[in-house]
């Protein structure tokens, strides 16, 4: 029986490479959904002409983050093609403003419709997903998120300069471990993958004053997937981890911070 991955927002970036790597992949169904604007985007119809490893295939749907009815919509479609189980759910969608806006500067109508891109979207994602995660035999959850959302660290690693985006994935954290909490059936995780280089990931770097981000696409995807490949409902359900698998502070408070964990691990996934 094929192994059935459905990641959100393949259409560039992360998702495009998570895409790809599980294509790549014998007896992979991938399931992508992308925007309705991203329909003939360039990384979409790559990813269309991809050459699937033997027995795998691409199925894409659309889902706008925004939307509160798209994610049922997309999952009828998944119904009708025949596939009756998803073995691992990768909320990968999400997106913050670039140029990022500060704290003192950041408007209520930019809190709103980042909270929706990745806390609400990814939420309704889940409730649309779950009778068919349900159904398969060692389900995964994953929720991408970033090393800002480690409220511990907040201090150190100056997250507010970013506030909407950061603020939107601690809610995405609080909700996956709380889908860790209600479902004792599924393994549910949230990862960071580092400082990546795509668009936004290498704007953020010069800003630091890095010539680039740390890790390729494919760096940060291959971390990612040997998290996911490895992880269990005993040893990684509920918790906060890095791309090389070492976890992460979340949203504790009053947690002393790890030695081994300075915060430009964190936020770049050295």
């Amino acid at each position: 029986m094929a192994t059935v991955i459905f990641i959100s927002g393949v259409s560039r970036g992360i998702g495009n490479g998570f895409a790809k790597a599980y294509l790549s992949r014998p007896q992979h169904i991938v399931i992508g959904s992308i925007r309705k604007s991203a329909a003939s985007a360039p990384g979409a119809e790559e990813l269309k002409a991809f050459p699937a490893a033997e027995g795998s295939r691409l199925l894409l749907v659309t889902i706008e983050n925004t939307s509160p009815t798209d994610p049922q919509q997309a999952l009828q479609v998944v119904k009708s093609e025949g596939i009756e189980h998803l073995d691992i759910v990768i909320a990968n969608a999400g997106g913050s403003p670039i140029p990022t806006t500060s704290l003192d500067r950041v408007t209520a109508e930019e809190m709103t419709t980042v909270y929706q891109v990745n806390a609400v979207g990814p939420l309704m994602l889940f409730q649309a997903c779950r009778p068919l995660l349900q159904k398969a035999p060692t389900p995964k959850w994953v929720s991408i998120s970033t090393g800002g959302s480690s409220i511990t660290l907040t201090g150190q690693i100056r997250s507010w300069d970013g506030s909407s985006y950061a603020a939107a994935k601690v809610a995405l954290n609080w909700l996956t471990r709380a889908i860790h909490f209600t479902n004792e059936w599924l393994v549910a995780v949230v990862l960071n993958p580092g400082l990546v280089q795509t668009e936004p990931g290498n704007w953020i770097a010069k800003e630091w004053g890095l010539e680039k981000a740390t890790y390729t696409i494919k760096e940060s995807v291959e971390g990612m997937m040997k998290v996911i490949d490895g992880a269990t409902r005993e040893e990684a359900s509920g918790r906060f981890f890095n791309l090389k698998g070492d976890r992460l502070p979340c949203i504790c408070l009053g947690t002393q911070v790890p030695t081994e964990f300075p915060p430009e691990t964190l936020i770049r996934g050295k």
